[in-house]
């Protein structure tokens, strides 16, 4: 029996394409009595490009090995976000961890993915192919993408915000729909006239 589900979760791992990107690679040395001992660490953002991302670090004495200990380590920390259409956020956001700050902005289709380094890296493994993000603190790649997470997942979808509220996601849904129509109304009536 216990075989069984060892060979349907392998199953389900293979099937289950993951997207790899190495963000970072650091060389640290450490000085000891017998001169400097040197070793690696390696930031890796994992995902599914359906969703599902995580985030991790590894030190080892090799490139690879760190590489290798952080990617497992994404793999155990991945989160699902809620996308809109499978392509862009459902609402701008802030996120923050430590000096590092970032703003996620949602945008229409045929944008792309307007970011720079660590958090191009956590939206090519999400799948969002819309967004514009900027970093207005830290550079430091572990702080960018603890920020982007930390933004990524106070993201709340319709039927969440409609479960909070008791109420109908067709309610929620309608209101920006119906509002976004509203002013696209608007502008054709002002270049109409």
């Amino acid at each position: 029996m216990a075989f069984d589900r060892q060979n349907k979760k392998e199953r389900a791992e293979k099937t289950e394409e993951l997207v790899e990107k190495l963000v970072h690679v650091n060389r640290v040395a450490k000085t000891v009595k017998g001169g400097r001992t040197m070793s690696f660490a390696a930031v890796v953002v994992v995902g599914d490009g359906k969703g599902r991302v995580g985030y991790g670090s590894g030190k080892a004495s090799e490139v690879p090995e760190a590489v290798t200990k952080a990617t497992n380590e994404a793999k155990k920390n991945m989160v699902r976000i809620p996308l809109r259409e499978g392509r862009t956020l459902h609402h701008d956001v802030h996120g923050r961890y430590g000096a590092g700050k970032v703003v996620l902005r949602t945008a229409p289709a045929g944008t792309g993915v307007i970011a720079g380094g660590p958090m191009r890296a956590v939206f090519e493994a999400l799948g969002v192919q819309d967004v514009v993000a900027k970093s207005l603190g830290s550079n430091n790649p572990y702080n960018m993408i603890k920020a982007t997470f930390n933004a990524l997942e106070s993201i709340n979808s319709p039927r969440m915000v409609a479960a909070k509220r008791g109420k109908k996601v067709g309610d929620i849904v309608s209101r920006r729909e119906y509002s976004t129509a509203n002013k696209l109304e608007k502008e054709e009536a002002l270049i109409n006239e």
